[in-house]
């Protein structure tokens, strides 16, 4: 109960924050370019934004690196990723979100990670649907994975509602900077 409540002030709080943020889209992006300082040739895996989600797509366009985007696969599973490049022919997926055609599978190292609020302690509030839990602890379990939150500075929350699944950030990039959590 208390995670559907937080969804739904969450989402009202995105829409606003997306909504004043004209401008702040280039800083959020040079933000997020000097997080992934280091990681050039990672294969990366970002999202297609839907409804108010920050949008990673120009940096994702301009990796070196091999990038992908998450396809869900089915409820209650890890997420699967399927390379991407800008202007590749994509295919209405699950929830609204696209996704490329041709479905070749990758394994991502980094993560660039969509959500609804964060806090502090780097948890963050999505869908409902545990996805990137499970995909995180999976990835996870087979090596060291970077996962960044990215978001506007409004949707930090004083505490995000967890349970015993969900998996930490490793950092959030708003268009004031990168908050890494230890």
């Amino acid at each position: 109960m208390a995670k559907a409540a937080a969804r739904k002030a969450a989402f009202a709080v995105r829409a606003a924050a997306q909504a004043g943020a004209a401008g702040a889209e280039g800083a959020m992006q040079a933000h997020l370019r000097a997080a992934l300082a280091g990681f050039e040739d990672a294969p990366l895996a970002g999202y297609m934004p839907i409804r108010t989600e920050a949008d990673p797509l120009p940096v994702m366009a301009g990796h070196r690196g091999p990038v992908g985007v998450p396809v869900i696969v089915a409820p209650g599973q890890a997420l699967v990723f399927h390379r991407w490049s800008e202007g590749c022919a994509l295919t209405p997926g699950p929830f609204g979100a696209r996704v490329p055609t041709d479905g070749v599978a990758m394994v991502p190292r980094v993560l660039i990670v969509p959500l609804l609020s964060f806090d502090a302690r780097g948890y963050r509030l999505g869908y409902g649907g545990g996805f990137y839990d499970r995909t995180l602890a999976a990835l996870r379990a087979a090596g060291p994975v970077l996962a960044l939150g990215y978001a506007y500075a409004a949707q930090e929350v004083p505490g995000v509602p967890v349970d015993g699944f969900d998996q930490r950030l490793d950092g959030v990039v708003t268009e004031n900077g990168v908050s890494w959590f230890d």
